[in-house]
């Protein structure tokens, strides 16, 4: 999440559960979501700190049909379930005790850095219960992680952790890469956004290089140059028929679809994860048109999905994703609310016409 203001984020959450979302609205009208044949068991997933937690969430539910995920400036999975919130779960109470730890855990390290070993362990019990995929199914899968040397929202020994996670989960360590590199807590780009270092809005930094043809390169491998200018359509789409209320979705998401993929089936799709105050509410088509993933999308035969968070008052007002329970306890699983509307988006686009 792009979190100058995490602490407010959570830290809302905290004194909430004490006492007791390119464009402006209505811009383009949102249509449906498109069907396109694309190939689902060859999907991938990135994001930016709380979207990076959500990519790891969403990496694991579905192991058996993604190849591999972008986390950008974020931890191990369930990073930030308490021991005490699986043992008494109470909402809010648990979700209180999880925001903790996510503070002072999974981006600061002020009680200690994550256990990479016991969050293994967390993730096999899930896949023992049929909540997520079998952790056997990450064995094939790339991982490209990134901690900014500027970055104090989530710090290194976090990102680290995450490493040793994967490679104790079952990911080949040749298959694990950790770019420590200039940068903030942002998506780092080739050229556009704050300059190279700073934390703020629109939470991308022009730091020299392209983070999005990184990511997608080592998920996918060697890649077509990318196009000088996009060529593909971004349609702005519905994603009430994907959410209920109260599962912190914005009314719409983007889709970008390069032509060839409007015409032949077998594109992949890889899902772009925003972080907190850089939903389109917030920062405008930033995180979707200058992340540098449309044009390498145009010329891989790549549809990019970008799916929408939203501020809900109190309880998540930077409009962050759920990796800490907010939406509720069952947060981490393929039937999570927010995961599992955001594959029923993967699943649309895999379906034909």
């Amino acid at each position: 999440m792009p979190l100058q203001k995490v602490g407010v984020v959570i830290g809302a959450t905290v004194a909430l559960l004490a006492g007791v979302g390119l464009w402006a609205p209505g811009a383009w009208s949102a249509e449906a979501l498109p069907k396109l044949g694309t190939a689902l068991p060859a999907t991938s997933v990135s994001g930016l700190s709380s979207g990076a937690y959500m990519a790891g969430q969403i990496e694991l539910a579905h192991a058996k049909d993604i190849v591999g995920a972008g986390i950008v400036a974020g931890g191990p999975f369930a990073c930030a379930e308490t021991s005490a919130s699986r043992a008494f779960p109470f909402w809010p109470t648990a979700v209180g005790q999880n925001a903790m730890q996510a503070l002072y855990s999974c981006m600061k390290t002020t009680v200690g850095a994550p256990d990479p070993e016991d969050l293994v362990e967390r993730a096999k019990e899930l896949a023992g219960e049929g909540a997520i995929d079998p952790l056997e199914s990450l064995a094939t899968h790339n991982v490209y992680l990134f901690s900014g040397d500027d970055d104090q929202t989530v710090t290194r020994p976090v990102v680290e952790a995450a490493r040793s996670f994967y490679e104790a989960a079952g990911v080949p360590a040749v298959n694990v890469t950790l770019i420590e590199s200039p940068g903030g807590h942002a998506f780092i780009t080739e050229d556009g956004g704050a300059a190279c270092g700073l934390t703020e809005a629109p939470f991308m930094s022009d730091c020299d290089y392209d983070q999005a043809k990184a990511i997608l390169g080592w998920i996918y491998g060697p890649l077509e140059p990318a196009s000088a200018d996009p060529q593909g359509e971004f349609v702005v789409f519905d994603q009430d028929p994907f959410s209920d209320p109260g599962d912190g979705f914005a009314d719409e998401g983007v889709v970008y679809v390069p032509p060839v993929c409007k015409t032949a089936p077998g594109c992949l799709v890889h899902v772009a994860l925003h972080g907190c105050n850089q939903s389109r509410d917030e920062v405008g088509d930033a995180f979707v048109r200058g992340t540098g993933f449309a044009e390498i999308a145009d010329t891989n035969r790549l549809v990019i999905l970008f799916p929408q968070a939203k501020a809900i008052s109190g309880i998540n007002p930077e409009g962050c994703w759920d990796w800490w329970g907010y939406t509720g306890l069952d947060y981490l699983g393929k039937e999570a609310s927010q995961i599992s509307a955001i594959w029923g988006m993967v699943e649309r686009l895999a379906e034909q016409e």
